[in-house]
């Protein structure tokens, strides 16, 4: 499954991130590695993501989240 594809209030495991070089590794830097637990906070259009990855609130565009690989991890209970 495709990080746009995520649902809000869900929480997923980073599978494979299909990136060039240089955006992978700065990814890397602010904690998204393979197996990392991340959760959908809100969407904001067509893929545009509002993601929290290590207590940390990030905004992903379409043109990150369309290549990033994700599976079903726990769902957030609210």
């Amino acid at each position: 499954m495709l990080l746009k594809d995520a649902k809000i209030g869900d929480t997923y495991i980073v599978e494979q991130i299909h990136l060039p070089f240089q955006l992978e590794r700065r990814l890397e830097a602010l904690g998204m590695t393979k197996e990392t637990p991340i959760s959908v906070l809100n969407r904001k259009g067509k893929g545009i993501l509002i993601i929290k990855l290590r207590e940390t609130r990030f905004a992903l565009g379409y043109n990150i989240t369309k290549n990033i690989e994700v599976k079903d991890g726990e769902k957030n209970e609210q």
